[in-house]
């Protein structure tokens, strides 16, 4: 009887050991994890905390030694809205353009490549993924080695200095990927429903309209978000191919802010955080109908 009142003891210590073990690994793990994250959360933010504290300078100086602003003032934010300094007299201008070509871009994406998905995957058009193939191809070539040829095309066709020159320039690279998501997401969506339109009378034109696009909701708000975002924040292909104040976009115009003596870094990180408020906006508001859209066709097909 004893012995086994000692083996019951020994094994409850045993067993006590091994689960106070697996707290403690717990909490390492726990610990290690929160010290990550933080560390992440701080690298991530250190610029952009920096950026907000040249901005509330009265003078803006990117070589600064304290980690709050010493008189903080909104005098930068104010001159940008209104317009206040010389080097942003055309702002609202530039920001309009850089409105515009991210509207176009993203509207064009979207009716392309989903015209493309909805004729090749709908309509089962013959050799069409040759199509889709031949349009991922053009990821292969880096964009910005063909900024040059696209330069020159532009201003042999009388585009150079014009919006719709950066427009074609990146509706071509964002339709290829909004065509293979629309691809990949319409497997979701039964083939019975196209037929039982069409036995219906419905026209491809209609079932295109009234069924394939409101079914693609989440795959188009992710693919738009995508495109907007690319437009928004491209600098290349606008600085090429517009030249005067009045047709450049905001990212063209910051870089004028360096050609001066003295830049004027306060502005020029109002300008960039008010600038980067709509894509912003714009994403937190769609981020669930993007994750969405973006795995839906993975899990499904």
């Amino acid at each position: 009887m004893s012995t086994i009142t000692a083996e019951a003891r020994l094994s409850s210590r045993s067993v006590a050991r091994a689960s106070s073990a697996v707290r403690r690994r717990r909490y390492l793990n726990r610990l290690g994890t929160a010290v990550l994250s933080v560390a992440l959360v701080v690298w991530s933010l250190a610029p952009i905390y920096n950026m907000v504290l040249i901005s509330l300078e009265p003078e803006g100086d990117v070589f600064t030694d304290h980690i709050w602003p010493r008189v903080p003032s909104v005098e930068s934010f104010w001159g940008v809205l209104t317009q206040g300094h010389w080097y942003l007299e055309h702002f609202w201008r530039q920001f309009a353009n850089s409105l515009f070509i991210g509207a176009m871009v993203t509207f064009f994406a979207l009716l392309l490549g989903s015209l493309t998905s909805f004729a090749i995957g709908r309509m089962r058009v013959r050799h069409g993924w040759l199509v889709s193939n031949a349009a991922l191809l053009t990821y292969v070539i880096p964009a910005s080695f063909l900024a040059i040829p696209f330069y020159r095309i532009m201003q042999n066709y009388g585009l150079a200095n014009n919006p719709w020159s950066v427009i074609a320039a990146l509706v071509s690279f964002a339709t290829p990927y909004a065509i293979f998501v629309f691809q990949e997401y319409g497997r979701s969506i039964p083939i019975e429903v196209d037929e039982s339109a069409r036995i219906d009378g419905a026209s491809p034109p209609q079932i295109y309209l009234k069924i394939y696009l409101p079914l693609m909701a989440p795959a188009l708000v992710a693919v738009g978000t995508y495109a907007l975002l690319l437009a928004w924040n491209e600098y290349l292909y606008q600085f090429l191919l517009l030249s005067s104040k009045s047709s450049m976009t905001v990212p063209v115009a910051l870089a004028q802010f360096l050609s001066s003596d003295q830049s004027p870094w306060n502005y020029m990180m109002a300008t960039a955080i008010i600038y980067a408020i709509p894509p912003v906006v714009i994403y937190y508001a769609f981020r669930r109908r993007m994750a969405a859209g973006l795995t839906m066709g993975g899990v499904k097909g």
